[in-house]
């Protein structure tokens, strides 16, 4: 994938920039906001499916983050801290709405900007991942989604979730194949995570 898809802000900014909106700049969060909005509305999209919903959650995990800067550390990772607020929010709007146990329907947007993200959609929005997606939990959607669709590592992963990357390593392998098993074959994938070493450090 495209280095497009990572946050335009290296460590080094984000500290600055989180440090100064916790001395009181508060406009300093705006190129935050900037960074992260669009990775963490792609993340929400693939789970709501849903433009609307996936909009609002992106809002609400930005102002949560913003009111809980105060409890950031520098010795986290400021991109998996955010990702775990991120993450703990959309499984509890699923919760809330009980459709866990549903079909999540990965239908195209009517509209969508032309571009690398219109050529992007062109891949998730497959009809038999779709239907493979649907046999998932929301933790495993999820999983999916982040090491797939938006290449976190099983390091950043396990930052993010706060399970072991070993652990997860294994998962993700049930996953794939529970998607394999679903999908007609394995060339219907439009996404192939076997080329990528299982290394936690990747």
């Amino acid at each position: 994938m495209s280095e497009s898809l990572q946050p335009s802000l290296n460590s080094d900014e984000l500290e600055t920039l989180v440090s100064a909106v916790r001395q009181g700049e508060t406009e300093k969060y705006e190129p935050i906001v900037r960074a992260f909005q669009q990775p963490i509305f792609r993340y929400c999209y693939r789970l709501f499916a849903n433009r609307q919903d996936a909009e609002d959650a992106v809002q609400d995990i930005l102002v949560k983050a913003y009111r809980s800067l105060g409890q950031y550390r520098r010795a986290d990772n400021f991109q998996a801290w955010l990702y775990r607020i991120a993450y703990r929010h959309c499984l509890n709007v699923l919760r809330r709405r009980r459709i866990h146990r549903q079909v999540m329907k990965m239908l195209r947007p009517e509209t969508v900007t032309a571009g690398p993200e219109q050529e992007l959609d062109d891949r998730l929005y497959h009809p038999s991942l779709a239907r493979a997606l649907a046999e998932l939990s929301p933790r495993e959607r999820s999983l999916l989604i982040l090491r797939a669709f938006e290449e976190k590592s099983f390091a950043e992963l396990g930052d993010i979730m706060q399970t072991s990357p070993n652990a997860l390593v294994k998962r993700m392998q049930r996953i794939k194949q529970k998607v394999r098993t679903s999908m007609k074959s394995k060339e219907d994938m439009p996404w192939n995570d076997s080329k990528r070493p299982m290394n936690t450090e990747v």
